[in-house]
């Protein structure tokens, strides 16, 4: 991409929705992000750049990559339609994508072609991005590509006039097996040597996932399984990945890793979790039962820990609450420590993402010892699972969730995973329960 330029132009637009857009650009490379704090809704089709890494230095190939991108744009967009590019990283740097992940990378991010964002305010913008060669006169072409923008925005409109929200979708109702990967003795066997290897001082958290496979009669639909989240688990961060056709990365998280805005960050240390109630009362009961746990309050703890003292010295300051709070959602309840802060120095997401991930929220502590342990005993790869995945524009300001409570698709096949924090005093029968609480979003998602 060197000696290339990017030119991006954007125009206000009325008369669509983020999910009208995601359903219209069927059968192109696509992305879908919805932000569980400010309600924005971003959908990109096409594909304008693909940046690709590989190995322990991906976070910093990556970082290079898309400072290059944006070196030199000529951005004529609305702040609200500014160009950003979307993807994410594997769990670990020595991923291999395998059948499940066949087409996801250790590192890979797309900026859309064109790029809809919809704002909480009502206000809608369509951005067209494309990268010219050096030898092109990129100011004489911006007529001919604002006039391929509105062109573009009037095939949107007329194509959502003539074609109902219904039309060639997959019926409502799928028929799905779904088969375990693990039993529920290999299980229990599993969660019995992580807490010996703590009783041992080897590790004082581990957090273990288990997956489920799952086969449908029909093609699984990534428009449905968004619209289904945005109905139910709008408190949470939804996004679809899409960056071959068929090939589908979705998600419903409420953990954000971290969140920048020039000096001012913001990161949540979640982690520790029950059920909701099916009244007030007993919802109540639970809330104080998860509060009042000691063995959930150390596993939250170690969480709340490790970050402050990642982040403590990049922060001139650093807010954190003494005691956590209590996060609801549609169908679980966390133990949550928000926190904010202002940076020292200006530092790029990018590298705020490769300081947190993972956190012991997804991998444990102390970090190597976890990880470890992770790779050695669970029966299948995470892949994307509990990874980074997020957003970068051209000012390094972006945000990243983990994507935990996702699933991996490809035609009529998905694997979906769940984790659970193991401390000491975990017991393998609640925690396989657990897990099954947590595959609960994207079973609905797909249709099981």
């Amino acid at each position: 991409m060197s000696g290339n330029r990017l030119i991006s132009i954007s125009m206000p637009v009325v008369g669509l929705t983020a999910e009208d857009v995601l359903r219209l650009c069927r059968g192109q490379a696509r992305v879908y992000w919805h932000g569980a704090q400010d309600g924005e809704a971003v959908v990109g089709f096409g594909s304008a750049a693909d940046l690709r890494a590989w190995g322990r230095n991906r976070f910093v190939d990556i970082e290079r990559q898309v400072k290059q991108l944006f070196r030199g744009a000529h951005l004529e967009v609305d702040p609200g339609a500014r160009p950003r590019v979307f993807g994410g990283f594997a769990f670990r740097d020595d991923f291999l994508p395998d059948h499940t992940w066949s087409v996801f990378h250790p590192a890979q991010f797309v900026l859309p072609h064109f790029q809809f964002c919809s704002q909480a305010t009502g206000s809608s913008w369509l951005t067209m991005n494309v990268v010219v060669g050096s030898e092109d006169d990129g100011d004489a072409l911006i007529p001919s590509l604002r006039s391929a923008l509105e062109a573009r925005y009037a095939w949107l409109v007329e194509k959502h006039r003539t074609t109902g929200p219904e039309d060639e979708r997959s019926p409502a109702a799928v028929s799905t097996t779904l088969h375990p990967l693990m039993s529920q003795s290999a299980w229990t066997s599993m969660i019995d040597g992580a807490r010996a290897e703590i009783r041992a001082n080897h590790m004082t958290k581990v957090v273990l996932a288990r997956a489920v496979s799952m086969r449908a009669d029909h093609a699984l639909d990534g428009e449905r399984a968004i619209q289904k989240l945005n109905q139910r688990y709008y408190d949470s961060y939804r996004f679809l990945f899409e960056p071959q056709v068929g090939h589908m990365f979705v998600c419903a998280t409420p953990e954000r890793l971290i969140w920048r805005n020039d000096r001012v960050i913001r990161t949540m240390a979640l982690a520790a979790t029950t059920k909701r109630g099916a009244t007030d009362s007993e919802d109540n009961a639970l809330a104080a039962a998860l509060m009042a746990s000691t063995k959930d309050r150390l596993e939250h703890d170690i969480v709340a820990r490790s970050l402050r003292e990642r982040l403590t010295p990049l922060c001139r300051s650093l807010e954190i609450p003494e005691t956590p709070g209590i996060l609801r959602l549609a169908n679980l309840q966390h133990l949550i420590t928000p926190m904010h802060g202002t940076l020292g120095r200006l530092v790029s997401v990018i590298k705020l993402v490769a300081v947190l991930h993972p956190t012991p929220a997804l991998g444990g502590q102390p970090l190597l010892a976890a990880m470890n342990f992770i790779r050695d005993f669970e029966s299948v790869p995470r892949g994307w699972y509990g990874a980074p995945f997020g957003w970068v524009d051209a000012a390094m300001n972006g945000e990243f969730v983990v994507a935990i409570r996702s699933a991996v698709a490809h035609d009529r096949e998905a694997w979906l995973y769940a984790g659970v924090g193991i401390v000491e005093a975990s017991d393998a029968d609640k925690e396989w329960e657990e897990t099954t609480w947590k595959f609960r979003p994207m079973l609905e998602a797909l249709g099981a």
